[in-house]
């Protein structure tokens, strides 16, 4: 057969009595996502389907990037990701608009702990960060925060990009800082125990970022996989939707603020314990 052009069309559809499917539209133009909460989310109150139509907003957050990142010891993983996206979002027959991030990772290595984040500027403009390290929540083995002994954090890698669709840039960092602390709001999740604020600093020869972000939710997955000699391994992968409480972007053309913006959403990761 001839070599393709990259226009085809197809979906995941999983055996199932619930629409869980996803799929491209042909010719690139749109994919979808459907999802329906499961019985137990719904008794609490969640709502029971989605529906997402996303399309490209423009340039390099909407094209599609594959990359292997290795962590250590050749060590790592695969993602393919859409960085930004337009999305029209149906909720229980309710229409919302937004921006939307969407990406497919496979890991072929132990999960330690990382910090990762993304943020949606109104311009169009990406940036996100990302920090696997080692600390001693490594050996965390329920989704507690706060841990006394979280006092340390050695990054196995430090990295970020920002796509600058005001100067039509895109700038890469290999140096990225990422700091912690309790809520200075007092804010809480539902369990009662404190959310996080987060500072986050990127640089690289030309331009810094400067990022204090307050989360005002959490949601988390916890994951428990049996190893050898009975024990156990734990991980607990956190979201944090947030609040950008201040920004400093700086290169050579002068410094940007949150003033210049009319509106930043995005979204922080941060996780603990040591999947293997």
């Amino acid at each position: 057969p001839d070599d393709g052009v990259g226009l085809g069309a197809g979906a995941v559809v999983p055996i199932d009595s619930e629409d869980l499917s996803m799929g491209m539209s042909p010719g690139n133009e749109s994919m979808w996502v459907s999802l329906s909460s499961d019985r137990e989310a719904r008794s609490r109150g969640a709502p029971s389907n989605f529906e997402a139509h996303l399309t490209p907003w423009w340039g390099p957050p909407s094209e599609l990037t594959y990359r292997n990142n290795e962590i250590a010891l050749g060590m790592g993983y695969d993602i393919l990701r859409l960085q930004g996206m337009k999305s029209r979002l149906v909720v229980d027959g309710e229409e919302f608009e937004g921006t939307a991030y969407f990406q497919k990772v496979t890991v072929q290595a132990p999960s330690v702990p990382w910090f990762w984040g993304m943020l949606h500027f109104d311009d169009g403009s990406y940036l996100d960060w990302f920090m696997p390290h080692i600390t001693p929540l490594s050996t965390a083995k329920d989704d507690k925060p706060w841990r006394k002994r979280d006092t340390t954090r050695v990054p196995l890698k430090e990295a970020g990009i920002f796509h600058d669709r005001v100067r039509g840039e895109t700038h890469e960092f290999d140096h990225c800082k990422v700091e912690l602390a309790k809520s200075s709001e007092g804010l809480v999740d539902g369990e009662g125990h404190l959310l996080p604020d987060f500072r986050v600093r990127m640089w690289n020869d030309t331009t810094r970022v400067d990022l204090r972000i307050s989360a005002y939710s959490r949601a988390r997955w916890t994951f428990d996989q049996p190893t050898r000699g009975g024990l156990v391994s734990h991980l607990t992968y956190n979201e944090y939707p947030f609040e950008v409480t201040s920004i400093s972007i700086h290169d050579e053309m002068g410094e940007r603020t949150e003033s210049d913006y009319e509106w930043m959403h995005g979204n922080a990761e941060h996780s603990w314990g040591f999947l293997h």
